[in-house]
């Protein structure tokens, strides 16, 4: 019983596989349905604009929230503090600091979770004691 239903699973993942129809990005974001007998069509009617993907859609009189004065205290001595932060963050997404807006912040003395505006894209960072890294990334 086992061996059939092994052979029979088998079969179904075979055949699903052996479909030669994929699904490809364009340079322009649109994406194409290739067939298997060399044909091709548009599935996105559009072409998707790329300026409403790179914007942060803040409101114009959006404030920063506040920090909490004696962590950043703290962490003024390990260089951590929400200037040094920006200027990270500035600097690997090649913008001027003033550019870079934080959103939101979730912050305690051991870490703290940041959320930015930077160069019209929302980014994340996390700092752990006083090292700072993009969230997603390990070194």
């Amino acid at each position: 019983m086992k061996k059939c239903l092994f052979i029979l699973l088998f079969f179904i993942s075979y055949i699903g596989f052996s479909q030669n129809n994929h699904i490809v990005n364009t340079e322009d974001g649109r994406r194409v349905w290739l067939k298997a007998d060399y044909t091709w069509e548009y599935v996105d009617d559009e072409k998707p604009e790329a300026a409403s993907n790179n914007r942060c859609n803040l409101a114009e009189n959006f404030v920063e929230p506040s920090l909490n004065s004696k962590i950043q205290s703290q962490l003024k001595k390990g260089r951590a503090t929400m200037n040094d932060v920006k200027k990270k963050v500035a600097k690997d997404y090649d913008c001027e600091v003033g550019d870079v807006t934080l959103i939101t912040v979730t912050e305690q003395k051991a870490k703290g979770v940041y959320h930015f505006c930077a160069n019209g894209s929302k980014v994340t960072y996390k700092r752990n004691g006083h090292a700072i890294i993009e969230s997603g990334k390990f070194f």
